[in-house]
């Protein structure tokens, strides 16, 4: 009898691969459901107005779910390679498969699957974490591993990243993926107050503050590239070696630094330069700043008609006008 996927009840630990990251599906999730909800108010926006909203409202939660995303996703580096290799300690048996290693700023993900997935009478599926976050001790889920009995490949990859293999990866894998993943946390807190400012009409001030959020995405890149060009130590299975190269996440979060940055030096430079295209991009009509001098207590916007009527003007060009009747 087997369970789901052919996994057999009798064998502890074989994770299989799942199709999808269930934390990036919440997190994609929640930001899509903020956006359909906005969306639902759109049609009450007049004008250009409303294509200007809807375009700061998609790149804003753009933004913001990317750096949240990006703080638990296993594909900051990814590499494939297929080969023919011993599937267990002290046996003969050869199986094809598919090796996959995915580095994410908390750990690596190993992967194996089989061609077919079934061979020798097993279903080699397995997909494993190892975690080197604050919380976690990379050493000694690597002697589970080996408790568990996890097959060869997964344990030969996941032992370079161990704090006594001669690659000496560790700790700067380690090191980079908690600042990178500090630095991203600044990064969404920034955000957060650049909408905040943007909705108060602090144009100038929440141009500074998405500047400032661009730094902090780059140079948590800047962080991860450091790890990522240390030397490393071949994994080879027979003729074939496997290889990483930077994976989604980081052109992902590359792109989205760049067009904060874009969006940053728009908005400084429009306020220095045309600041009424400016207001009209962000939905601001100065006239509404006069409506509310006329509104106040005291002044007054039509004229008595008593004998000297005096009309109140704003400040700036204050006066008395002295009209005769008639």
């Amino acid at each position: 009898m087997t369970l789901w996927n052919g996994s057999y009840p009798f064998y502890p630990g074989a994770n299989a691969g799942f199709p999808f990251d269930t934390t990036r599906a919440v997190i994609v999730t929640v930001f899509l459901s903020v956006l359909a909800t906005f969306i639902i108010i759109l049609p009450g926006i007049r004008g250009r107005g409303r294509l200007f909203w809807f375009l700061r409202l998609v790149m804003g939660l753009f933004v913001g779910a990317v750096v949240l995303t990006t703080q638990f996703t296993r594909d900051w580096e990814t590499g494939w390679v297929q080969a023919n290799t011993s599937y267990k300690s002290f046996s003969h048996a050869v199986v094809n498969a598919d090796i996959g290693l995915h580095i994410g700023l908390e750990g690596v993900n190993i992967t194996l699957k089989g061609n077919p997935v079934n061979q020798i009478n097993e279903t080699i599926n397995y997909n494993e974490h190892f975690s080197w976050s604050f919380d976690a001790n990379y050493d000694r889920s690597y002697s589970e591993g080996l408790e568990k009995g996890l097959p060869s490949p997964i344990l030969y990859v996941a032992e370079k990243f161990t704090t006594q293999s001669p690659c000496a990866v560790h700790r700067q894998y380690r090191i980079s993926g908690h600042y990178a993943s500090a630095t991203l946390w600044l990064a969404f807190c920034t955000w957060l107050i650049s909408i905040l400012l943007f909705s108060m009409s602090l144009l100038l001030h929440g141009g500074y503050m998405l500047l400032l959020t661009a730094t902090l995405i780059l140079f948590s890149l800047l962080f991860y590239f450091t790890a990522r060009n240390t030397p490393k130590c071949p994994i080879h299975f027979g003729p074939v070696s496997l290889k990483t190269d930077y994976g989604e996440s980081f052109w992902l979060t590359l792109v989205t630094g760049l067009l904060c940055l874009l969006l940053a030096l728009g908005v400084i430079i429009l306020d220095s330069v045309q600041p009424e295209k400016l207001k009209l991009i962000f939905n601001l009509d100065k006239r509404k700043g006069a409506e509310r001098v006329w509104d106040k207590p005291g002044l007054s916007a039509h004229p008595s008609s008593s004998m000297q009527d005096v009309l109140m003007v704003p400040l700036g060009e204050l006066c008395e006008v002295t009209a005769t009747k008639l």
